[in-house]
């Protein structure tokens, strides 16, 4: 079974900096896409970014783009997301998940496996 564990999540300033960083394991094939996401209370889960491993392509909301970058270090087996410039609408559970289907895409529907999430807090 997949085990993907997110850390990195706490609380910051407006206009601060945070990065994620989601550890994988266990996986059992070779080409797969993994996503962040996030959730606020009484909203809906949304993506934020996510990267083939493939191709290393990447994608973005448009909510994010120019602050948020997503890289891997594939000899750890680990997918960052650096948040630079939060802003208190960034507040939100985080959650990195995979798929088997190496295509970077930011639906949550289109995942399969997702870790427990951690959370993110900006005070302005």
């Amino acid at each position: 079974e997949v085990q993907l564990v997110e850390s990195g999540g706490g609380l910051v300033q407006a206009g601060g900096s945070l990065r994620l960083s989601c550890a994988a394991s266990r996986f059992t094939f070779d080409d797969y896409a993994i996503g962040w996401f996030r959730q606020a209370p009484g909203k809906e889960r949304e993506g934020v970014s996510c990267i083939s491993s493939s191709d290393g392509s990447t994608g973005y909301a448009d909510s994010v783009k120019g602050r948020f970058t997503i890289f891997s270090d594939n000899a750890k087996n680990t997918v960052y997301l650096q948040m630079n410039s939060l802003k208190p609408e960034d507040t939100a559970v985080y959650y990195c998940a995979a798929k088997d289907v190496a295509i970077a895409t930011i639906n949550p529907n289109e995942y399969d496996w997702w870790g427990q999430g951690t959370q993110v807090t900006v005070s302005s």
